[in-house]
């Protein structure tokens, strides 16, 4: 009976990795969050039948006690801050927030459960600033971090390699490239597109949709691959080794927009928010996925009209909760 620990079971990712996870016979599942959502709620619902721990994992103190307790033979490690604007505002707090957790669990994995395989979850931002002659990014290419998030994820990649290398833990590393899916907080430029839309396609909003630079391209993947290609990875990826997970398509933002307003219910016009752009943005962004195929098999499954027809759907279902009692969206 496999007992697995998803950190950060609260987050994005790790919603789609337990409902994944919950769907195997026999797994026992454990979670680390900050705060427990409320009592009947949604999100609280989702993280059913799961074990909670709720905590800090930069406290050494707890990442012991859950690890200890727990006794997991996988972990996914997904505890992270995960937003590159926010990094910006709050270097310090990034780093010491993602090195710090790991280091915890990391050692924490040492003293109890040696045997134990865990995924290092970084980023693709860790390539950062991408030159033409890199594309496809292979997991060879230079790294170039041009954020403080960036470099936080460099930190958790080789923290990670070194405890397999100098304590021999079964760690796996992965890069992900951009995820989209339902649940992606609207911080993040997809989501913010489907919740505009949704909103004014309610009434709740003028018909406009603001974006920041729909140039840059991008490879997306739909999240629920991605949670696929995490199992893959713990239950027969190379320990030692690191893995991009991402889709080898690459789409502008402009052409994600379009999708969305192909299926939006009204038209809405596109207007550039400077406040949206980033400090430092690569034009191209494109994943080579060789190893992860060679190794494990894993291809993405969902198309991408599917993942934004999500996206949108989600949104809607949000906006309209938000309507008054009798008014309805307009069709």
């Amino acid at each position: 009976m496999p007992r697995v620990l998803v950190t950060g079971a609260g987050g994005f990712v790790a919603r789609h990795v337990l409902s994944l996870l919950r769907a195997r016979p026999d797994t026992v599942l454990f979670g680390t969050i900050r705060h427990h959502a409320p009592a009947g709620s949604r999100d609280g619902d989702d993280l059913q039948p799961a074990m909670l721990y709720e905590g800090d994992l930069t406290d050494p103190r707890f990442a012991d006690e859950v690890v200890r307790r727990s006794q997991p033979d996988w972990i996914v490690h997904l505890a992270a801050q995960a937003s590159v604007p926010a990094s910006w505002i709050d270097p310090a707090a990034t780093l010491t927030n993602n090195v710090i957790a790991e280091l915890n669990i990391l050692e924490a994995v040492v003293h109890h459960v040696p045997h134990c395989r865990v995924l290092i979850v970084g980023s693709s931002e860790e390539y950062g600033r991408i030159r033409p002659e890199d594309l496809p990014v292979s997991e060879e290419t230079a790294l170039r971090p041009d954020s403080p998030y960036a470099v936080s994820k460099i930190a958790q990649d080789f923290l990670g390699l070194q405890y397999f290398l100098a304590r021999g833990i079964p760690v796996i590393r992965v890069r992900p490239f951009n995820l989209i899916g339902p649940g992606q907080a609207d911080r993040f430029a997809i989501p913010s597109f489907a919740r505009q839309i949704a909103e004014a396609e309610a009434g709740l909003g003028p018909p406009v949709v603001r974006v920041g630079n729909l140039e840059a391209r991008r490879d997306f993947t739909d999240v629920r691959d991605a949670a696929r290609a995490y199992c893959l990875l713990l239950d027969r990826g190379r320990v030692g080794e690191v893995y991009n997970v991402g889709s080898g398509i690459c789409r502008s933002i402009g052409e994600m927009l379009d999708i969305l307003c192909r299926q939006a219910r009204r038209p809405v016009e596109i207007q550039v928010d400077p406040s949206r752009l980033r400090p430092s943005d690569a034009p191209v962004v494109q994943c080579d996925a060789t190893r992860i195929h060679r190794d494990v098999g894993w291809r993405p499954l969902i198309p991408i009209e599917q993942s934004l027809h999500d996206v949108l759907e989600e949104w809607r279902r949000k906006t309209t909760a938000r309507l008054p009692e009798g008014r309805e969206q307009t069709e």
